[in-house]
């Protein structure tokens, strides 16, 4: 209680926006995936990723007034030296494309005059289907199954939560690696194994195409988050630029423009992103990649490897996690 009294009195009398004059020119690039009114009770296979409406209203409301939202475009023009930015400029970003990006953070951006910059998962859009991993979360956290037999290993018991939600992480490191059809075959042995019953879904669960023009033509900005959202550093490379190429020229068909940001998708493992996919995608064609490491934006930057910020669960939480970094403290 004291610590949250201390870090809103610093924000209060703006010790922390003073300091940030000494720490030199940097951004914060924030990632999101879904913003629902009460994620815990509508939505258990995205876990925790998804953001309260009401959280996420008030943490833009505080963006808008406190900080500077630009685009990935000043990012671009800044690593590259061309542009200078705004004092503690922010980007704001969200993976996989679910519906409500649309729906429910759209107007939001829209009311605080705040840029989005919306990375689509090509085939859950195609398909109107969850991103892998909420699709094998729900088969761990539905099971009907005692085990789960994980393959070269032994059993994992399913008894409680806790072990359910450790073989879903496990299952995860093997997903990861996959890609395309293989990845569907895998989500398809484990669904069978654990006699999981299918996702009900009320809604769509991810944007139209229609959707996703009316965001471009909104003046937010869309770029690829791979086709079936494999770790880019696990698959073979022949995936990975598949995986590159795909998604680029399926999202240019459907909004009749060049795309040039991509987002790595993190959903286990590490390395998520290595040297070759940076080379890669440059020759492709993409100017930005963002990834899930944590840490600001600075001039020296490869716009290919950009570093990102989680958004916190809470409003004061993100607001100290944002003057904390432009201090030069860390998130």
């Amino acid at each position: 209680m004291f610590k949250q009294l201390l870090k809103r009195g610093l924000i209060a009398c703006g010790a922390p926006r003073h300091a940030s004059r000494f720490a030199g020119k940097g951004a914060v690039i924030l990632m999101y995936h879904s913003v629902q009114d009460d994620p815990a009770a509508s939505f258990d296979p995205l876990g925790d990723i998804a953001h309260s409406t009401c959280v996420f209203r008030k943490q833009m409301e505080i963006i808008a007034r406190n900080f500077s939202p630009v685009t990935l475009e000043h990012i671009l023009g800044f690593v590259n030296g061309d542009k200078d930015l705004p004092s503690r400029s922010v980007v704001v970003t969200f993976d996989d494309g679910y519906a409500d990006n649309y729906h429910v953070a759209k107007p939001l951006l829209d009311k605080f005059g705040i840029p989005g910059v919306f990375y689509i998962t090509v085939d859950s859009v195609d398909r109107q289907t969850l991103p892998w991993p909420a699709l094998l979360r729900h088969s761990f956290l539905a099971s009907e199954a005692s085990v789960w037999p994980e393959p070269g290993a032994q059993p994992w018991p399913l008894k409680t939560r806790k072990e359910r939600l450790g073989a879903f992480e496990k299952a995860c490191s093997h997903c990861a690696r996959l890609s395309g059809k293989a990845q569907q075959e895998f989500l398809d042995q484990v669904s069978r194994e654990l006699v999981a019953p299918p996702l009900a879904q009320n809604t769509r669960p991810m944007m139209t195409w229609d959707e996703i023009r009316s965001l471009d033509r909104s003046g937010h900005t869309v770029g690829s988050h791979t086709m079936t959202h494999p770790n880019m550093a696990q698959v073979t490379p022949a995936e990975a630029e598949m995986e590159f190429s795909h998604s680029k020229r399926r999202l240019e068909q459907e909004l009749a423009k060049r795309v040039t940001h991509f987002s790595y998708p993190c959903p286990a493992l590490e390395p998520h992103w290595a040297s070759y996919t940076v080379a890669m995608s440059r020759e492709i064609g993409y100017l930005t990649g963002v990834t899930t490491n944590g840490g600001m934006v600075r001039i020296s930057d490869d716009s290919l490897k950009l570093r990102r910020i989680g958004p916190t669960e809470t409003i004061d939480g993100l607001q100290w996690s944002l003057e904390r970094a432009f201090c030069g403290l860390g998130a």
